[in-house]
């Protein structure tokens, strides 16, 4: 399966080329084709809820140097929400952009100048999360989504309460546009075949929550961001889930609060919740499907992040290494 999952680049850089538009109740990537991109420009790539208000809250105060005051909320916009236009108020800043995407890599227009931050978390963790999301969602979430004009293809669906079930229903088919926001296995295949470009940094939700002010430090690098020390522990405090969490209100789109109920955008940032909700054929089913998508190296840092990198991860099947 190695060929599926690639290598990084050598020598010369190939740079991804848009192949396809991805046109649902949520995303409508024709809005990247005129945009104008700065060559500061930061996007913030994930597969929703796999950690990108932490990123946008990251990249936030890396951005206003610790900063209590300053808003991922009012700043980093998604462009490619289609229900939702952004592309006025990313024309009007004059700070440095930071723009969130849940888009495939060869869904987007990409950049050579700009810089990608892409966000994974062990999908099984982020499906419990998406349930979260979904299930908690108001009838205005729902309503946003599906009924705005210019919807393609078919409406978003409330999960069913289980997450369990949710999980199972994912795992028989992941490329349902009923239950999110685009395929999973394809989008993350397509990131992680980019890692090795120049300008483009694979972060995982794991190491974030195991060494917050280490991958803090590992993103301003990246970004070229250079942060007087004596603001370091501002910048690290509010990058926490207590601090984010008692900010909610001012840290997410002034949306959240209408259309979605408490705990929605920002819960607790836990991982494992599918443990002991999922029996041992199913977690094996699942590791298994990974292995078939991705190949083992992928799957492997899908489901452990630097840990398995550090060669910590003995078996894909061993539930106590995760």
């Amino acid at each position: 399966m190695d060929s599926v999952v690639g290598s990084p680049n050598e020598g010369q850089v190939h740079w991804p080329v848009k192949v396809r538009e991805l046109q649902n109740h949520h995303t409508d990537t024709t809005l990247w084709n005129d945009f104008k991109f700065r060559d500061d420009d930061i996007m913030i790539s994930t597969w929703a809820k796999s950690g990108t208000t932490w990123m946008q809250q990251i990249i936030s105060q890396l951005i206003h140097e610790g900063a209590d005051e300053a808003s991922a909320r009012d700043e980093s916009h998604w462009l490619d929400l289609r229900a939702v236009p952004m592309k006025p108020a990313l024309e009007a800043q004059t700070h440095r952009r930071y723009i969130k995407t849940h888009s495939p890599i060869d869904a987007l227009v990409y950049s050579p100048e700009a810089k990608y931050v892409f966000v994974a978390r062990d999908v099984r963790d982020t499906i419990w999360s998406m349930h979260n999301h979904l299930h908690n969602a108001t009838p205005a979430y729902y309503e946003l989504v599906n009924e705005t004009p210019g919807r393609v293809g078919p409406a978003l669906k409330r999960p069913p309460p289980d997450p369990a079930q949710y999980f199972r229903e994912f795992l028989e088919d992941d490329t349902d546009p009923t239950k999110s926001h685009s395929p999973f296995w394809e989008h993350f295949r397509g990131w992680w075949n980019a890692r090795g470009l120049p300008n483009l940094l694979l972060v995982h939700f794991n190491d974030l929550k195991a060494d917050l002010d280490g991958e803090i430090r590992r993103v301003a690098r990246f970004l070229d961001i250079q942060i007087p020390e004596e603001k370091w522990p501002d910048v690290v405090h509010h990058c926490t889930f207590k601090y984010m969490k008692e900010n909610e209100a001012r840290l997410c789109p002034d949306y959240a609060e209408i259309i979605f109920k408490s705990n929605a955008m920002i819960n607790k940032g836990d991982n494992g919740r599918w443990y002991n909700l999922l029996s041992e054929e199913e977690i094996e089913c699942f590791e298994e499907k990974a292995e078939r998508e991705l190949g083992r190296d992928a799957a492997s840092w899908l489901a452990m992040g630097g840990r398995y990198q550090a060669g910590e991860y003995r078996s894909l099947r061993n539930r106590d290494a995760i």
